[in-house]
């Protein structure tokens, strides 16, 4: 199976539409192209990476675009032959004047609606509050994300420049938020910060999963803590090599994660930057980091058991994988 837990909707626009939406509100077309102005060339740090992402924030500029984006982002993904895919985005990086939070976020609920009524493949938005923003904003985009809670929002994420922002307290009360209105809890954690940053979310922010997480294999008691307590680790492995988190793919930590027993779900993170969709992900996974069918049988599994979704798709995705 192909479950999608960890991918940003800033990462999935596609070029041509890039263009569209460029050519239409007259924003002038870099010299390389927007498709090469989004991408990376190969490893860099974090705050470079996001830099790429962030050439794409002038497309979410209404409506009718971030709905668009949602719903390509959910047909790019059925095209991959993924049954299931979680988008994250940022919704305050969007809002404007005429265009509040609340809007960005019903856009790209929309869309995936949409989306999923073309491919039949579901799909979720998870919420992220962003790391270099205040905590009086951050907790607007918790309680504007509770308020469709049910309604297309399945989950609250934290997201952002882990190396400039590494503190996690400021945003507590946005979490506490998102859990009162039942969403799920998951945040981007030891992917550039040490590996106690992954326990200090767990434990001071109430999330279930963790995004990257790379440096939790540094600690073998973080590692111990994290297979006891049932944590959900998110494994982007080409994001995290373009990011700095790892030197290379081969030296992806999943290997030592699943000999820990820590749970793993697998992402593509962003892969109009890396080139890289979930399905090829899923093949480094067998071919490179040496994930047999039995292993990668477990990946399905934790991956249903994780994903932010109603019973009624996890059962259907239940259901599949024991068919297949």
């Amino acid at each position: 199976m192909l479950i999608n837990l960890h991918s940003h909707l800033e990462g999935r626009v596609r070029p041509g539409t890039a263009l569209e939406i460029a050519r239409a509100q007259g924003l002038p077309e870099p010299p390389q192209g927007w498709e090469r102005a989004v991408q990376l060339d190969g490893p860099a740090d974090l705050t470079i990476f996001l830099t790429k992402v962030a050439a794409t924030y002038p497309f979410f500029s209404s409506w009718e675009n971030v709905a668009r984006i949602a719903c390509e982002a959910i047909e790019d993904a059925a095209a991959d032959g993924q049954d299931y895919l979680e988008l994250r985005f940022g919704p305050a990086t969007h809002a404007r004047p005429g265009f509040t939070m609340d809007d960005v976020i019903a856009a790209a609920c929309e869309g995936i609606a949409e989306g999923t009524r073309r491919t039949g493949m579901p799909g979720g938005l998870v919420i992220a509050m962003l790391r270099h923003h205040d905590a009086a904003l951050n907790e607007s985009v918790a309680r504007a994300a509770a308020k469709q809670a049910g309604k297309g929002v399945a989950g609250l994420d934290l997201a952002g420049d882990e190396l400039r922002f590494p503190a996690l307290q400021p945003f507590a009360a946005g979490f506490a938020i998102g859990k009162a209105a039942g969403l799920g809890l998951t945040c981007h954690a030891a992917e550039a910060a040490p590996g106690h940053a992954a326990l200090e979310a767990v434990e001071r922010l109430g999330v279930s999963r963790i995004g990257h997480g790379a440096h939790m294999v540094d600690n073998p008691d973080i590692l111990r803590w994290a297979a006891a307590n049932g944590v959900v680790v998110e494994i982007c492995p080409t994001s995290n090599w373009y990011t700095g988190a790892i030197p290379a793919i081969d030296r992806h930590p999943a290997p030592v994660f699943r000999q820990a027993g820590v749970p793993l779900v697998l992402g593509d993170d962003n892969p109009m930057q890396t080139r890289s969709p979930l399905s090829a992900e899923r093949e480094i996974l067998r071919q490179t980091l040496g994930f047999d069918d039995a292993a990668l049988r477990r990946l399905d599994e934790d991956s249903i058991r994780a994903a932010f979704v109603e019973p009624g798709v996890r059962d259907r995705l239940t259901c599949r994988l024991h068919q297949g």
